[in-house]
């Protein structure tokens, strides 16, 4: 069950923007093993192919997600719900384990400018940089961005 406090004043808004954080149960390192960022991005593309969404960004860190995208159809709790179910029961398919994959609940930001959404989407991009898990974007392998294909469209 999501904590009430993540919950209170949450509403969704479709064709609205939103930046999303949410984070593996105990904070482990899962995400970083072969194969699971694979696995994160194709249940993103799914979802898109559903109508659901429109992905602007993405990025897999080792222990939580950050996913930029526009709601098209649905709550975003939905969009959640779909999204952490399906790559929970992939990965642990996947890893051949069991168990909880996404602590409950997650971060949701509602983002009110498109001027918002360009600043967001290199935030998201620039973490691996700020973590230390590469020197250039261009070297770390689990992010995609619409509008940025590398450190030169970072400044």
């Amino acid at each position: 069950m999501a904590n009430p406090s993540l919950l209170r004043g949450r509403f969704s808004q479709v064709d609205a923007w939103y930046t999303i954080t949410s984070v593996v149960h105990g904070r482990q390192p899962l995400l970083s093993l072969p194969g699971n960022a694979d696995i994160l991005c194709k249940q993103w593309h799914r979802i898109e192919q559903e109508g659901r969404v429109l992905t602007h960004a993405w990025v897999v860190m080792p222990d939580h997600v950050h996913w930029l995208f526009q709601l098209l159809q649905g709550s975003l709790g939905q969009c959640m719900q779909r999204f952490k179910s399906r790559s929970a029961q992939a990965i642990n398919e996947h890893m051949r384990r069991s168990g909880p994959l996404w602590q409950s609940g997650y971060y949701d930001h509602h983002l009110r400018s498109e001027e918002d959404l360009l600043n967001q989407a290199r935030y998201l991009v620039e973490n691996p940089l700020r973590r230390g898990l590469a020197t250039r974007i261009e070297d770390y392998p689990a992010w995609w961005c619409r509008w940025i294909s590398g450190s030169q469209d970072l400044c």
